[in-house]
């Protein structure tokens, strides 16, 4: 049986962004992504906060998600891209889709070193549906969420003590 997909709310976009820049890592492979409709969602909670934002696909490059039409010139190279996230001092998250598969070993190396990079500002690498073989290769350094929401636990009385069941 084919159960729909409910397209996220700006609630739950919001929740998910939060989830996001609350990961212990700076690499993140969110899984669901695509299907629910993410960017779309995104691209509205994005406009209104002003959140910096980034997408990368390999068609279009990497562009800011309040500009659809404004991007980087030349950056439909992953290999670009990694390298301007990088250099940028900046606060951002980007997006990127459709990871190539196998991903070169230079970016591979740079895509590593952004992982593991502790300084102060934050910059998140969200790898939208990765394929398997893209997260067993970079698990020891990837923090995995998705994008289907908590099932709320209701509380319940049980010996004198509430607890969620």
């Amino acid at each position: 049986m084919n159960m729909p997909i409910a397209t996220p709310t700006r609630h739950a976009s919001a929740e998910i962004l939060e989830r996001i820049l609350a990961a212990r890592g700076n690499l993140i492979a969110l899984e669901g992504g695509e299907d629910a409709g993410l960017i779309e969602q995104l691209r509205l909670l994005v406009r209104r906060t002003g959140q910096a934002i980034y997408l990368w696909n390999p068609e279009k490059g990497l562009g800011n998600l309040r500009e659809e039409h404004a991007g980087l010139p030349g950056s439909q190279r992953l290999s670009i891209t990694l390298r301007y996230i990088q250099q940028s001092n900046h606060f951002g998250v980007y997006l990127l889709q459709r990871p190539p598969v196998p991903m070169a070993m230079g970016d591979a190396t740079v895509l590593r070193q952004l992982a593991r990079a502790t300084t102060g500002h934050v910059r998140r690498i969200v790898l939208l549906d990765p394929p398997a073989p893209l997260v067993t290769s970079f698990s020891d350094v990837l923090v995995r969420l998705s994008c289907q929401p908590e099932l709320s636990q209701r509380p319940r009385l049980r010996d004198g003590r509430w607890v969620l069941a």
